[in-house]
């Protein structure tokens, strides 16, 4: 009764685990879709906009790279070297990304929200080459930290170690030098420490500028009336929800990963778990993004 209790639970995870994936690259391809297609229109690229677009790419290649690992369910699809490095390589790379570009989303929010008087406001007019540029340095460092995972990774499909540390059925991490490791790790420590203190930072700076603003509206404004909130602020209320959902997964991911040692290939169902938790912004980030643009819900609602 018992394994087959599990051997269900196994199943129902396989259809969440596709389901999110499937959902996920759509949202993300609809988003990136209409971003481009208001590139298009305007002739203009907006730095958040910008911005929004490249997470929805990176978040397509990302679940990508998940939809061809599913051979942790047994499949082994994947089965030399090359492509078990390539693969999670590319969504170690991605997942990064994805946390910086995050980062850098809120940050441009709270520029833009900032007001002419504060030290934050030169930095608002800033070209298409400068904006290239951050993607390119957030590209060129986590490739960079991220290096350890073509090193290690190896196909083994049929090979059982105690040395190996499990990540899909075929693909498993072969112990890297202490010193490496070490490196590795801290700039992988010192990354996410700095861009959640940048996201926290970023996120309190426009509370405190909507409250301002708030106090200042009812100033002139009677309490009865509620004044219409301006783009750059409900703009602002999406970027702050888009970073609470960011934190509660990111949180949910860091307890999962440290209490129940999910590589290990004995912990195979923890793994499976991890992934949903892992892959839960990528799919959440687009449908918040989506609900929220009034442009995009009226062509939608229109087409319906």
């Amino acid at each position: 009764m018992n394994k087959n209790s599990k051997i269900f639970k196994f199943i129902d995870i396989q259809y969440m685990f596709f389901f999110e994936v499937i959902i996920g690259i759509i949202a993300n391809t609809v988003l990136l879709l209409f971003y481009v297609f208001l590139f298009l229109l305007e002739h203009r690229l907006n730095p958040i906009n910008l911005t929004i677009g490249h997470l929805a790419l990176i978040h397509i290649v990302m679940l990508g790279t998940c939809f061809i690992t599913i051979d942790i369910f047994g499949f082994q699809v994947l089965g030399d070297d090359i492509t078990c490095k390539l693969v999670i390589y590319l969504h170690r790379v991605m997942r990064s990304l994805s946390i910086c570009t995050t980062c850098l989303l809120s940050v441009l929010q709270a520029i833009t929200l900032s007001p002419r008087s504060c030290c934050l406001a030169k930095f608002k007019q800033k070209s298409l080459p400068q904006n290239l540029c951050y993607f390119l340095f957030i590209w060129v460092l986590n490739m960079v930290i991220s290096a350890r995972f073509l090193i290690s990774t190896i196909a083994t499909p049929n090979v059982t170690s105690p040395n190996l540390m499990f990540v899909t059925q075929s693909c498993s991490l072969w112990p890297v030098s202490y010193l490496l490791k070490y490196i590795t790790f801290s700039l992988m420590i010192l990354q996410e420490i700095s861009v959640i203190g940048l996201m926290g930072l970023s996120s309190v700076y426009m509370v405190l500028l909507l409250y301002r603003h708030r106090r200042q509206s009812q100033h002139l404004h009677s309490t009865k009336l509620s004044p219409k909130a301006s783009p750059e602020q409900r703009a602002t209320h999406t970027i702050l929800l888009l970073m609470s959902v960011f934190i509660v997964i990111y949180a949910l991911d860091c307890v999962i990963s440290s209490t129940s040692g999910v590589f290990w290939k004995r912990n195979q169902i923890h793994h499976y778990i991890q992934m949903l938790v892992g892959n839960g912004y990528a799919t959440i980030c687009p449908l918040v993004l989506i609900s929220t643009e009034k442009r995009m819900m009226k062509c939608l609602t229109s087409r319906s």
